[in-house]
């Protein structure tokens, strides 16, 4: 089976400035990919490069098989996007920002209601239907856009930090959503700032920094690779850490030294190492 999506070689200049640099990485069907990056490091510009929006200035992306500079109208039938902006429509109805979109899409007038119902009801909005998109929450807001990009029975699932300025509650509830459309077996992609959400969702996760993609793996390798065990050391208002490939290796370290204020051992996380790799943490 080929691959969901193929990032080959990808470079993006914006007035002769590089934004993404020679770019390469694969998402396998039915996998949950994680792309990461601090401000600027290039995420965005993918995103936009992978969903159409923008095309790059070298190298090859397929989704599906489709390339997204010689075949875009394939590449939108086979995608959903969630947006980190709200992006329906708050003077429509819940029913008629559905409605608008399967029609885009030229869904069957009958197949359009039946799907309509099935991911108003899949996403907790059935009883909603009627409503102006004006009145609901901002995690109503956000199950909506899952529900309307899931409306045409996309392949693959682009989301563009969906859960961001949203409460821990609501945020837990859209994990759910994502977790089990995965099950099902839906390709998708996610951006997000939260590294909890990764470390939940994410089977392999790929980190950018200047453009350039700097570590890609699974959270069990990062560990493996950059260490398991961690020894942090308060030095006035912030935290100096060092990696030990084990809990154990960092016990001993700490057992050794004469001085043992300010120090604790514990696991390491990948926010340890992203900030480890990039020298800044993502926001």
């Amino acid at each position: 089976m080929s691959a969901a999506v193929t990032v080959e070689n990808v470079h993006k200049v914006y007035n002769k400035v590089p934004v993404v640099n020679d770019l390469s990485f694969t998402i396998e069907p039915g996998e949950m990919f994680g792309l990461l990056g601090p401000n600027g490091a290039g995420k965005s510009t993918t995103i936009r490069m992978l969903t159409t929006l923008t095309k790059p200035t070298s190298g090859s992306i397929k989704i599906a098989g489709y390339d997204v500079q010689y075949q875009p109208i394939q590449v939108k039938q086979c995608i959903g996007v969630v947006l980190q902006q709200v992006s329906v429509d708050n003077d429509l109805t819940v029913w008629e920002n559905m409605e608008f979109h399967g029609r885009l899409h030229h869904i069957p007038n009958r197949e359009r209601q039946e799907r309509i119902k099935q991911w108003l009801n899949y996403v907790e909005l059935g009883d909603r239907q009627d409503s102006l998109v004006k009145t609901l929450s901002g995690g109503m807001k956000r199950r909506l856009q899952i529900a309307r990009a899931l409306l045409h029975q996309p392949d693959i699932l682009f989301l563009d930090e969906p859960t961001v300025g949203l409460d821990p509650q609501t945020r837990r509830r859209l994990w759910e959503i994502i977790k089990d459309l995965n099950r099902q077996g839906m390709t998708m992609l996610l951006t997000t700032h939260y590294m909890d959400e990764v470390e939940y969702l994410c089977d392999r996760i790929g980190i950018m920094d200047g453009g350039k993609l700097i570590e890609l793996g699974t959270l069990n390798q990062f560990r493996e690779k950059h260490g398991e065990g961690l020894v942090m050391k308060q030095i006035g208002d912030r935290w100096e850490y060092k990696f030990f490939s084990d809990i154990a290796e960092a016990n001993t370290y700490l057992e050794q030294q004469p001085d043992k204020t300010g120090l604790m051992v514990r696991p390491s996380n990948l926010e340890d190492i992203f900030v480890e790799l990039t020298g800044r943490q993502l926001d």
